[in-house]
């Protein structure tokens, strides 16, 4: 089910939002995770450990992460809804940086 919804994020489909896949958010690795706002997107197969996904989702927010997981009947019942769910977070969670930003010549005293 993770294709069927890598199928419809990739190549910024869903409103711009770069999305990738399988990425390494250290000591996990996430679904699919959107970088310039912090968003990681899990599916949970038919096994899944929900204390251990509550661990982890705990230990990706302290890092500064948020989560959103779905079941692969989710994804495959109710793509549509799924990828609504998706947008309304990631429309209403601020950009960030993914790396430090540059320092401006004014401040370098290049100006």
């Amino acid at each position: 089910m993770e294709y069927r919804l890598w199928s419809r994020l990739k190549s910024s489909q869903l409103d711009g939002f770069k999305f990738r896949r399988q990425i390494v958010l250290e000591p996990y690795i996430a679904d699919f995770f959107c970088a310039s706002i912090g968003l990681v997107i899990e599916v949970d197969g038919d096994t899944h450990d929900p204390e251990a996904d509550a661990v982890r989702d705990a230990n990706l927010l302290r890092q500064g992460f948020t989560v959103l997981r779905f079941t692969n009947v989710d994804v495959r019942d109710n793509i549509d809804g799924v990828l609504d769910t998706i947008l309304i977070k990631a429309r209403s969670m601020p950009a960030r940086f993914t790396h430090p930003p540059a320092p401006s010549l004014e401040r370098e005293g290049g100006l």
